[in-house]
């Protein structure tokens, strides 16, 4: 019986640990001039700013690597990440799932549509945890 209950409670903290963290938002920023520094910086700020306002840091957390820093290659290798580069990786058990929604940052580094940023961010969030 004292077997029995050991194994249940190491598959429940196990079950618990594996849905601590649903999703992983990751920004690849490069090192750049001034003001495309600047551009970058609050590029950063506003979609880590919708992030925290939208999801808990136990179900989504945001960050940032830095493309230059040799510790990261492998990641941005994998990611083919350029700077502004943003990927969504949610973790389900023992597979992941990747989305790069660069796509919908550089629209919004165009138009400057902070809820249409925000609306499109959120979507793709929900849809891949």
């Amino acid at each position: 019986m004292k077997k029995l209950l050991i194994v249940f409670s190491i598959f429940l903290l196990m079950g618990t640990i594996a849905l601590a963290q649903k999703a992983e938002v990751i920004y690849f920023k490069a090192d750049l001039g001034c003001c495309r520094e600047r551009a970058c910086n609050a590029l950063e700020n506003d979609v880590k700013s919708i992030i925290e306002s939208h999801f808990s840091e136990r179900d989504v957390q945001f960050v940032t690597v830095k493309i230059s820093d040799d510790a990261n290659k492998e990641l941005v290798k994998k990611h083919d990440a350029k700077s502004q580069t943003v990927v969504i990786i949610a973790k389900k058990r023992r597979s992941e799932t990747t989305v790069d929604v660069s796509d919908i940052v550089r629209a919004y580094s165009r138009n400057r549509d902070k809820t249409e940023l925000e609306k499109e961010l959120i979507a793709r969030i929900n849809d891949i945890i």
